[in-house]
């Protein structure tokens, strides 16, 4: 049945959407599901943990910068619960949302976005506002707030690895939330190790702080934005994808690639027009560009590739020969020449004629299917030879590029013409 992509014409086929494909894909990724939620756990208790002892720290030192940034890590925990509660939602699939759910991470990131310009407002607010007292606290308590610095910091790094690997928005975005709370405890340190020497210097640290927080908040709110409003994936995707799908042997043009992310997963979507009118192969050589595309993109959900047979005027003859003069060889593999003449079938006439030497002759092992390729490589649309080629390996690989090969008792290329000019080409 013929579906019809996105410009309004019919194409002879969609490979449709295979559910246990994507779900094998994804299970084969290096951090499963499981994961991804241990890791939002860890950062809920990482968080939990950092605003009891700042609030505790704060009591008993008097330090209003400790009290606001336990405060401070309070918002965090409210960010580590959204994270989860992402991780947990994004990946389930119900009759309303046939889709997944995936774009609950990207909410999350944009959620999280908002909570770091809080942060960005609380540091500045701690920093500029309020009293300031210059009463050194007890050495445990630095001893305590460079501990919630060097916390958060080893976590962070262990967060945004995981998220990288798994293209998790969620991840990513509570990562960079942690760098905030590291920041800002380095404030509080700069402010804590002031009082020692009778400096406010947290106010000059907020300044180089801010930018940064600015910044990170912002790109957060813009990715997660892009996402939620179907904006298109990265140009390196979708240009990677562009040359797989030109590089398959079945394809002659590839008319358009796009695509969108949902979550830390891809939905894929291509037009290309393919070297055959047969549908089984067609829908083979889509399965194997899909198959491939899956290897080099990773967390691929979705491919749908709209395929149409080729329509040209002019087609590539390959005819294996003995000699230049044009004597047809006995064996396909040791032929060592190929003639490859381009030939405008409407008029039955020879645009092209070639004699190229066969690069694979030579070779003692597995040469049938080595030209076989070359001959894929070079175009060709269908082969003319003295031997039965198709049924063997060399013939399953022309199949797959779309070539139809055909016997034929001739003895000479001229031969050959002949009769194709004589219609017999089809």
């Amino acid at each position: 049945m013929a579906h019809s992509a996105p410009g309004g014409r019919n194409r002879l086929s969609v490979l449709d959407y295979s559910p246990s494909r994507a779900s094998s894909a994804r299970e084969e990724h290096a951090h499963s599901e499981m994961d991804l939620e241990r890791v939002g756990v860890y950062s809920l208790l990482v968080n939990l943990g950092l605003s009891v002892a700042k609030l505790a720290l704060g009591a008993v030192s008097g330090s209003l910068a400790l009290t606001a940034d336990g405060i401070h890590s309070l918002v965090d925990v409210i960010a580590s619960l959204a994270v989860l509660a992402g991780l947990r939602l994004s990946t389930r699939r119900t009759h309303t949302f046939p889709y997944g759910l995936y774009k609950v991470e990207n909410l999350v990131e944009v959620v999280v976005a908002l909570l770091i310009f809080v942060a960005g407002y609380e540091i500045i607010r701690q920093a500029f506002g309020g009293q300031v007292t210059l009463m050194p606290p007890p050495y445990y308590v630095v001893a305590g707030v460079v501990a919630a610095i060097v916390g958060p910091l080893l976590f962070s790094r262990y967060e945004l690895e995981i998220g990288r690997a798994t293209g998790s928005p969620s991840l990513l975005a509570d990562s960079r939330h942690f760098q905030i709370d590291v920041l800002a405890s380095s404030i509080v340190l700069v402010a804590i190790v002031g009082s020692y020497f009778g400096l406010t210097l947290d106010r000059y640290a907020a300044l180089a702080v801010v930018g940064f927080i600015v910044w990170s908040g912002w790109e957060l709110l813009r990715d997660g934005m892009r996402v939620l409003l179907d904006a298109s994936i990265e140009p390196e995707t979708i240009e990677r994808a562009e040359r797989i799908l030109a590089q398959a042997p079945a394809v002659s043009t590839v008319h358009w690639v796009t695509g969108r992310n949902s979550g830390r997963y891809r939905f894929l979507e291509a037009e290309v027009t393919l070297r055959t009118r047969d549908l089984e192969m067609a829908h083979r050589a889509s399965e194997e560009m899909e198959a491939e595309l899956r290897r080099e993109i990773p967390n691929l959900d979705r491919v749908i590739i709209h395929y149409e047979p080729e329509e040209r005027p002019i087609r590539r003859l390959a005819v294996p020969l003995a000699d230049m003069a044009g004597s047809l060889a006995p064996k396909f593999g040791e032929a060592p020449y190929f003639a490859l003449v381009d030939l405008q079938t409407a008029e039955h006439r020879v645009l092209r004629e070639e004699i190229a030497s066969n690069p694979f002759a030579t070779l003692e092992r597995g040469r049938g299917l080595r030209v076989a390729e070359w001959l894929v490589a070079q175009k060709v649309d269908w082969l003319l030879s003295r031997e039965e080629v198709a049924g063997k390996a060399p013939g399953y690989v022309l199949a797959n590029g779309g070539v139809i090969m055909r016997r034929t008792d001739a003895r000479h290329l001229q031969d050959v013409l002949a009769q194709e000019m004589g219609g017999a080409g089809g």
